[in-house]
């Protein structure tokens, strides 16, 4: 079966500066796959690629069987993009923004309101159909514009930082969500600056840096990546006195434990294994330029979007 999605050397820029640098990647039908990056490495770039809402400068992009550029309207026959905003009418209750999503879809007035019905339920907002849009929390919003993104059934979902601005609740209910749609069939591609995000969902994390992918493999792959277990030793006031890398095993914590007491160290003990956090500094502190953090995302303009 081939892939939802394959890109081969997808390069991107706007004036004289390149957001993505021959771009590879590959993602499986029916998997989640996160792409990581910090502001300003082609995140967003990518995903408006990959949707046909921006033409790539060069390379081969192939979304549900049909390429980008030879064939756009049937990718977007097969996709669903949910951006980082929520795209409902507030002035609208629930069910009238479905239904009225579904009658621009194509649908008819009775299809769109047994369509609203149908994904009111299954995204768990069946009590609130008929309250204003308004009165929604920041996670009933989301779920709402998730089930607007399932009028028409995508083969593909493409969400672009999909909890930014949540709780810690609405995130978690969020995420149940986006597993929900994957265990269902939908290849769910998102992007995240939330490293516990990707670690909990993905099946597989991309991290994107300068334009192109640094690393890519399975949350447990790429923490291997940054060490194996390693034995703290800190004060009471948290601040650590000294660490010692171990490979998780009895006698190589008995080890680390006899060279504190070699060194008369005194502390409270614990055993931190690697997080995603420790391989996004390292990828990204190791491969981009100084300055890095002074750089800003990249504004597609809207000549851009248009074609």
């Amino acid at each position: 079966m081939d892939p939802a999605i394959q890109v081969t050397g997808l390069t991107k820029s706007f004036g004289t500066h390149t957001v993505l640098d021959g771009l590879d990647l590959t993602v499986e039908r029916g998997e989640i796959f996160a792409l990581l990056g910090p502001n300003g490495a082609g995140k967003t770039t990518a995903i408006t690629v990959l949707t046909t809402l921006v033409r790539p400068d060069a390379g081969q992009v192939v979304v549900a069987g049909h390429d980008v550029r030879r064939d756009p309207d049937a990718v977007k026959a097969r996709i669903a993009l949910t951006g980082q905003s929520a795209a409902v009418d507030e002035a609208l209750n629930a069910r009238e923004n479905i239904a009225m999503f579904g009658r621009l879809s194509g649908l008819g007035a009775r299809r769109s309101r047994e369509r609203a019905d149908e994904l009111l339920a299954r995204f768990g907002l069946s009590d609130a159909a008929r309250r204003r849009v308004a009165t929604f929390s920041g996670g009933m919003r989301r779920r709402l514009d998730l089930a607007l993104s399932f009028v028409v059934q995508p083969q593909i979902l493409f969400l672009d930082e999909p909890t930014t601005g949540l709780d810690t609740r609405s995130r978690r209910d969020v995420w149940d969500t986006i597993t929900s749609l994957a265990s269902a069939g939908t290849t769910v591609f998102l992007t995240t600056q939330y490293l516990e995000e990707a670690d909990q969902l993905a099946d597989r994390i991309a991290v994107l840096d300068g334009g192109r992918i640094v690393a890519l493999g399975t949350a447990d792959e790429l923490k291997a990546r940054s060490g194996g277990e390693t034995v703290e030793l800190r004060a009471q006031a948290g601040d650590l006195i000294d660490a010692v890398p171990t490979d998780g095993t009895v006698a190589g914590l008995r080890l680390a434990l006899d060279r504190f007491d070699a060194r008369g160290l005194e502390g409270v003990v614990s055993l931190r294994r690697p997080t995603l956090d420790d391989v996004f500094l390292d990828l990204t502190e190791r491969t981009s330029p100084v300055g890095r953090d002074a750089r800003r995302d990249v504004l597609v303009p809207d000549a851009e979007v248009a074609r």
